[in-house]
């Protein structure tokens, strides 16, 4: 948004109804005719954009810009601060691998990382792929995977050029620089490489964006040439491929949300037909590390809801050879494991609060390494190397900025590696993170991490923004953000909502939130809002509410349920047109979304629950808060027509309050910009969008 305009008429979509009958039940979509019959296309080619559509979404932009363009200077000054937060020159904690040292880092001015390395002990290092250079004839770019063969020759790496997620391959000798001839498109990014470093395995996605096949690449031959390896029948399934923690192994990892499978390609001789691990069972998940002639298990079979470790043989690994080695306790959820020669880890979650556990395997002893803030956020970041005692974890909370910790599994001793620099200056002491239980309507105690400066007065007269998702079984961990810090030092309080549907308090939260329980997460959300009232953190219509994908469903659902709470709403890339998108079984995730929200093409159950929720098919004749939804032409997750179809019945809809706006980034997908500059101009229209819904914008 650049300059302040006088605000214009909203835009006016016309009415083409388009009427249909499922189950007996009839449904008209006014705005039907915003979805382009040739979609595919236009992911691969956005030009190819209907001009009716095109010119409906660039009206919508300019009315957007006309409301929000006096925010410019706000939005340009937002951008300064955040910019300022970043170390534009930062670089990761190098990885040991071999001889080398493996790294990624930034230049000083740069929107994209460059990949290197250096001699393992230190020394100058080098640099294989310039995300810079190879972003400078494009408007959009994006790294898919990037991954060095065993021999340290060779570096396989891959990138989107559109936004569509469609990553083409290519392969980067290390002593030349450059590119072989070699050229695989249409991938989801990520590289496999064989022992040999003579080919590479995989995942290729079909005309409706599935990753359903796994091939085999050769080097110096053709795409075209490539071997089928592994292809999955059931389109409700995706398919993806990792190195297996030993690096033995290529794993293909099958499922959806419910079910998984894995299969074992013997990366010393990748000719060998894959192996099956255990065959598929409906409701059992599992996924695997190896270690010898063992197998570790992570797995909720046998009614584990959070998750146990079983070990099998790796010469008959089916389920019937499984037996507990981290037996399934209840609230105590295993998110993760990792293996190396001499140890398991595994990231647990009880209570919304992570900790890392460390198994000896030679004495089977354990200690955990946890820390003592109210909330926080714990990873395990993985290694190259499966042959050693050092494990790489990475905390931060919300006032803490971002540590890197090597830690030694036999000394139990940790040293500092990074900790992420604030240049514009940080310090801790002058915020408050805490946590809060709201009460929801069933009586379940949801958490809500809050994050204010320091004095704050507890009056209600603050204003608030409360992020919220919810889906999937995905926590939403209390974890360093710089860029919230341009809300918070303005007088923000920020909170984030850990909703059932999210795994945040176990498996069973998400299972709580899911099909015909969903409603729980919209009622978790509203209940956090109302409990945040109560504690004087802020009050009605003072609250900004925002989500993204599947908690932009959350955002239009909540919109339509309790808007009088709130001043504003965010809504990106929102999935609001839940029922119409679950109906259309050719777009990208349908098939693989039907355990997560039903199948209302089978079902009328499912057909009737997803009608009675969806916000897109709820919006009803009354006040509605400021909405802002944002959305990505070439998004093959969340298509651009739901965003614009929701603000469209809306605004025709609607009885007062507002105003609803759309905004659709007509070069970008779901992730939006692809630059880490260019990203915060979307962060800052979102802040100014909260700052001038709440009055703030001015001040």
């Amino acid at each position: 948004m650049t300059q302040a305009k006088t605000p214009s008429q909203p835009p006016v979509a016309p009415r083409r109804p388009h009427s249909f009958t499922r189950h007996g039940i009839p449904v008209t979509d006014d705005y039907a005719w915003l979805k382009d019959a040739k979609w595919q296309e236009v992911l691969r080619d956005p030009k190819v954009l209907d001009p009716d559509i095109r010119k409906y979404l660039d009206e919508e932009n300019v009315y957007t810009e006309s409301l929000l363009g006096h925010t410019a200077g706000l939005q340009k000054t937002l951008v300064r601060e955040m910019r300022g937060r970043i170390k534009e020159d930062d670089s990761s904690v190098p990885s040991p691998d071999g001889p080398y040292a493996y790294f990624r880092r930034f230049r000083e001015g740069g929107q994209h990382e460059l990949f290197g390395r250096m001699p393992r002990e230190g020394g100058d290092g080098e640099i294989v792929l310039d995300g810079d250079a190879l972003a400078k004839d494009h408007k959009y770019f994006k790294f898919g995977g990037s991954r060095h063969s065993h021999d340290h020759k060779l570096q396989a790496w891959s990138a989107d050029t559109k936004g569509s997620e469609y990553f083409s391959i290519r392969v980067r000798d290390w002593a030349s620089g450059k590119d072989f001839d070699d050229l695989v498109e249409e991938t989801d990014g990520g590289v496999v490489w064989a022992a040999d470093c003579k080919s590479f395995f995989y995942v290729r996605l079909d005309d409706n964006h599935r990753p359903m096949q796994v091939w085999r690449h050769r080097l110096g031959t053709r795409q075209a040439d490539d071997s089928l390896v592994f292809e999955e029948q059931d389109a409700g399934w995706f398919t993806h491929l990792h190195e297996s923690t030993s690096g033995r192994f290529c794993v293909i990892a099958g499922g959806d949300h419910e079910t998984s499978e894995q299969r074992l390609i013997d990366l010393a001789n990748p000719e060998a037909p894959p192996r099956l691990v255990a065959a598929r069972e409906e409701g059992v998940q599992y996924s695997l590390a190896d270690r010898g002639d063992q197998l570790f298990i992570l797995t909720n079979a046998d009614g584990a809801i959070d998750f146990k470790i079983v070990t099998a043989p790796l010469s008959s690994p089916e389920r019937k050879n499984w037996r507990d080695l981290i037996p399934y306790r209840p609230g105590i959820y295993i998110i993760d494991l990792d293996l190396y020669a001499g140890h398991l880890v595994r990231l647990e979650r009880a209570n919304a609060l992570p900790s890392i556990v460390i198994r000896d395997l030679a004495s089977n002893e354990e200690h955990a390494i946890a820390f003592d803030e109210a909330a926080y956020s714990l990873d395990a970041m993985g290694s190259y190397e499966f042959e050693t005692t050092n494990l790489r974890f990475a905390y931060s909370s919300m006032t803490t900025p971002s540590e890197v910790y090597d830690y030694d599994m036999v000394k139990r001793t940790r040293t500092l590696r990074k900790r992420q620099e604030i240049p514009s200056g940080h310090n801790a002491a002058d915020y408050v993170t805490t946590r809060i239980m709201a009460k929801a309507q069933d009586g379940a105690e949801v958490p809500v991490s809050i994050l204010h400066r320091r004095g704050l007065k507890l009056d209600g007269s603050a204003p608030l923004l409360l992020y919220g998702y919810g889906s999937y079984g995905m926590a939403m961990p209390a974890s360093f953000s710089a860029n919230r810090l341009s809300l918070v030092d303005r007088g923000f309080v920020y909170a984030i909502a850990h909703i059932r549907g999210g795994a945040d308090k176990g498996w069973g939260w998400y299972l709580d939130g899911k099909r015909e329980k969903k409603t729980n997460s919209f009622d978790d959300f509203s209940a956090s809002a109302r409990a945040l009232i109560e504690a004087n953190y802020t009050s009605a219509k003072r609250i900004v509410g925002h989500g993204g994908s599947a908690g932009g469903m959350l955002m239009g659902a909540v919109a339509n349920r309790a808007g009088e709470l709130f001043a504003g709403i965010v809504a990106e890339v929102p999935f609001v047109d839940v029922l119409n998108t679950m109906l259309d079984d050719t777009l990208p995730l349908t098939p693989p979304e039907w355990p997560e929200w039903g199948n209302p093409i089978e079902s009328e159950k499912d057909f009737r629950t997803i009608l009675s929720y969806s916000p897109y098919d709820n919006v009803a004749a009354k006040d509605y808060p400021a909405i802002l939804a944002m959305g990505g032409l070439t998004d093959p997750r969340v298509t651009y027509w739901e965003p614009a179809k929701w603000i469209a019945r809306l605004r025709a809809t609607m009885t007062g309050g507002g105003p609803v706006l759309l905004r659709t980034n007509m070069g970008a997908g779901h992730g939006g910009a692809s630059g880490r500059f260019d990203r915060l101009d979307e962060v800052a229209i979102v802040y100014a969008f909260a700052l001038w819904a709440t009055g703030m914008a001015e001040a």
